[in-house]
């Protein structure tokens, strides 16, 4: 026989190769469970009902310990309670999906949002990772770039919504996150990532001057929670296409 042959029909490179094949299976069979941990859509998108899977295409619950102490064990097979404030266009399966009511509030398409924990993000010293720039006094807006403190906001209609009161800094990053800007009597924060500073303005092309007063507000004066991040991005996401509605149609 040859060399690394085993018997006639049968040699080391065979061998070698089947059990890659049975490997590679076991592998793609595990990163298919694995992907269903959390996140997998469980129900049908024309009926509702649960989907019965079978457990050997599940994975065993795993618990996650948080860096704040709490733990997290997934999956948990809690069903989203939230109303679903949108009707499919067409009865099949993946169908697109139009809001009801508000669609700049409905939570969905691109003002969707997740369901994150109502506490702020924290550092290893327990202080909020994003805070004002009247708290963390370590920070400040480099010199020569301008500070939009004091300027006025003006919204996708060229009217002015507001004044920009602080500027919110990622501690961590050392970077800017959001603008509190003065609407009225109350305030909302801008992402910074939607705002555009020049010529002495903040432009935001996202939404109009008149929607800044529907924009969700926060619980605390000098913090803001991940929930409230969530619902503040996907408010301004959601106007990228729901805030006029000739956004929605097609271009040509």
């Amino acid at each position: 026989m040859d060399i690394g042959a085993i018997t006639g029909h049968i040699d080391v490179a065979q061998i070698v190769l089947y059990l890659f094949w049975i490997f590679f299976a076991g592998l793609l069979f595990y990163l298919q469970r694995e992907s269903r941990r959390e996140g997998y859509p469980l129900e049908s998108d024309v009926t509702g009902k649960v989907e019965d899977i079978a457990d050997i295409f599940m994975p065993a619950p795993k618990t996650f310990l948080l860096a704040d102490g709490r733990t997290v064990s997934v999956p948990d097979y809690k069903r989203e309670t939230r109303p679903l404030n949108a009707e499919p266009v067409y009865k099949f399966p993946g169908a697109p999906i139009e809001p009801t009511g508000n669609p700049m509030l409905a939570g969905v398409g691109p003002g969707a949002w997740a369901e994150r924990q109502d506490h702020p993000d924290v550092r290893d010293d327990g202080k909020p990772v994003i805070q004002p720039l009247r708290v963390a006094s370590d920070y400040f807006v480099a010199d020569g770039e301008p500070d939009p403190r004091g300027m006025n906001v003006i919204g996708a209609d060229g009217q002015v919504a507001g004044t920009v009161s602080d500027v919110w800094v990622d501690t961590a990053e050392a970077i800017i996150r959001y603008l509190e800007v003065s609407v009225g009597d109350r305030s909302v924060m801008l992402p910074w990532n939607f705002a555009d500073v020049r010529g002495g303005v903040v432009d935001v092309t996202s939404i109009y001057s008149d929607q800044f007063g529907d924009v969700p507000t926060i619980a605390g004066a000098d913090q803001i929670t991940l929930l409230e991040e969530e619902k503040i991005m996907a408010y301004f996401g959601a106007g990228t296409l729901y805030a006029d509605p000739r956004r929605a149609e097609p271009l040509v």
